[in-house]
This record gives C-alpha cells, structure tokens and sequence, in this order.
C-alpha cells in the first residue's frame, strides 16, 4: 500500500468513489419511493429515477471537472479566479448555509424515524441531540479520518441493504409492476423532479477533491460513486413496487423501510428486521451528516481563516439544533426539504456548470505549481 493510505492528510481514487455514494445515499432514499410512486403510475417510476441519474451523472462529472481544474486549491481560491473574490465570497458563504441547513435536516430527519421506528417513547429533541453530539465528536477529529470511516460504514450499509431487497423474493408479485409505460410524459418528468432532489449531495466533492493526491482521477471517481446510488435506488425502487405496489407505496411515509419489515428470516431469529436495517443505515446518515457538517467548516474557514475550527463548531452547533427542531410536523419537514433540494440543485448543478463555462471560456489554466 501506498504511504498517502496511512499518515498523510490526502486522499485517492476510493475515497473519492465512497464519497460520493455515502454523500448521496442519505435520507432521501427512504421517501423515494414514495415521492416518484405518487406522480406515476405502476412500475413507470424507474424511468424518472434513471432520467435523474443521468442528470445527476453529467453534474457530478462537471463538479469534479471544475475542481480538477484547480489541484491542491479551496474552493473559495479557485471561484475567486474565475469570477473574481466579491462574488466567490458569495457563492462560497451560500454553499456554507446550505450545508449546515442540512445537518439540521438530516439530524431531524434521523430523529423522526428513530422516534417511530425504535425509540417511540424517547423525545424528538433528545435524540437530535445525541446524534448531534456524536456528528460534533466526528468533526473535531481530523478530516481525512471522517472520510475514511465510509470505506469501513458504507460496503455494510450497502450489502444489507441489498440483503432485504432479496429476502423479499418471495413477496413479489409480477402484476405489481404491470402494465409498462402508461404513464404521461408530464408524470415522467414531476417523477425526475423528485428523483433529483435525492441525488442533489454529490458536490461536497467541490470542497474534497483539493485534498486528492491526483486530482486529475477525480472525475473518473465521482461517476463511479455516482453509479453505486443510481442503481441501488433502483433496485430499491423495484422491490418496493413489487411488494407493495405502486397504489400502497405512494401513501407510506417511509416505504424502503416498510419494506424491510416484511423481510421473514429462516427460524425467525430476527423478528423485528426493520431495526436491524434501520440501525445500519444510521451509518450512512451519520457519514452524510457529518460531511456536510465538515464542508461547512471548509467553506467558513475559506471565508475566516482566523477563526479556528473549535470556534466554528461551538458556535454553529447549537444554530443548527434549533434549526432542527423548527418544524413542527412531517408536513413541515417535508417543505423544509423540499426548499433544501432546490437550493441543492442550484448549488451543486447550476452555479459549477456556470463556473466552468466561464473557466473554460476565460481560459482559466490549472495551477500546475500548487501541486
């Protein structure tokens, strides 16, 4: 093994690919099916998903080309070449708000499904706080070791995740997911719309790929860690269609985790799978929390290098558990991450795509030096 993998504050190609998976594959997935299954109709959802995935695929790929661009530079340097500091400042301070708004989205988010799924006698507000104090202990370590703990979490959460789609085999009904295509273009597109908003996450890589030891594999690694979300929302999809059926899906809060409480374990050695299931996949809202966390520090300490990370975080933390606590329904939460998932697709498609449109036509060249 190369030294970098050990002692140095860098990271490669792996890291990078696990990044961008665990970033995306967040709360999201737990409504997704729900939220394409109420805009179209039987199995026609998968087209929204897929038609999103592309999108989401080329936008990655603009995010780690931008970044590429500028090795071994913040974001906020870079920016501020292309569109001059004023206006970087800007730019980097709203990609600040956007990601502390979603730590307080996640850790409400986790609080909601902890609360009806393990813990229902447990106040909303004490389990924010716990997983907030745990995403603090994270993010006062160094930053390269938080990025790390994916290549250990995420290949779990993913292999179980896989697990409880095949033990629900048996409960699959073909006829659920007949007949194909019937769905209107209109209903195709609100379903890409949806689908979108649970891929939006995938430029923290805006903010990391400085920390690579060869930028120039970055958007190679974002595609491919892109591709591990698309085809496990998928598959997702699929099962939960299958099982359930579009009609049933479209009115479950929470169907990707419904649908692992119809998983039936040979002996019935584990009665309650659904929190087993839920358990590990706190492992990937823990890894997108705390990264989104992290990339508000980056951005804030770009902004205020005189301004130490301690200050940042004791500071921002009981900001962002306020924030958590503000809505006061489901019905609320779901508007704050709806106003979230637009403000994520401006940030993390449309400004870099921008940004390296002006890039390229300024003709803006690498900092081969910073290297």
């Amino acid at each position: 093994m190369k030294s970098f993998e050990y002692g140095d504050e860098e990271i490669g190609h792996r890291e990078i690919v696990f990044i961008v998976s665990s970033m995306v594959i967040g709360m999201g997935i737990l409504s997704l099916p729900r939220n394409v299954a109420k805009v179209t109709e039987y199995y026609d959802g998968w087209m929204s998903i897929a038609i999103g995935g592309l999108f989401a695929l080329v936008f990655t790929w603009i995010n780690a080309k931008l970044a590429c661009r500028f090795p071994k530079q913040t974001f906020f340097d870079y920016t501020a070449e292309i569109v001059t500091k004023p206006v970087s400042w800007v730019i980097t301070f709203s990609a600040a708000i956007l990601y502390i708004l979603n730590v307080s989205y996640e850790v409400r988010g986790i609080a909601n499904i902890s609360k009806r799924y393990l813990f229902d006698r447990t106040p909303i507000e004490a389990i924010s706080l716990f997983l907030l104090l745990v995403v603090i202990y994270a993010v006062s370590g160094t930053r390269v070791a938080l990025l790390r703990i994916n290549l250990m979490f995420f290949p779990i959460v993913l292999g179980i995740t896989c697990l409880v789609q095949v033990l629900n085999i048996g409960f699959f009904e073909i006829d659920n997911i007949r007949p194909f295509f019937v769905t209107s273009w209109t209903g195709i597109a609100r379903g890409v719309e949806e689908s979108i908003f649970s891929y939006v996450g995938f430029s923290v890589i805006l903010f990391y790929i400085s920390m690579m030891n060869r930028a120039d594999e970055a958007p190679k690694a974002a595609v491919k860690g892109m591709i591990i979300p698309i085809l496990l929302y998928l598959l997702i999809y699929t099962f939960t269609i299958g099982v359930f059926s579009n009609e049933v899906t479209s009115q479950i809060i929470y169907p990707t985790v419904e649908i692992a409480k119809e998983v039936q374990v040979p002996g019935e050695f584990f009665e309650r799978t659904e929190s087993i299931f839920f358990t590990i996949w706190i492992m990937t809202i823990f890894n997108t929390t705390s990264m989104s966390y992290d990339v508000s520090l980056i951005a804030l300490h770009s902004l205020f290098p005189n301004v130490r990370k301690s200050t940042w975080i004791f500071l921002l933390s009981p900001l962002i558990y306020f924030i958590a606590l503000v809505p006061r329904n489901l019905n609320e939460y779901g508007s704050f991450g709806e106003i979230l998932g637009y403000f994520a697709a401006v940030s993390g498609m449309v400004i870099p795509a921008l940004l390296l449109f002006i890039a390229v036509a300024r003709g803006v060249k690498r900092h081969e030096e910073s290297v």
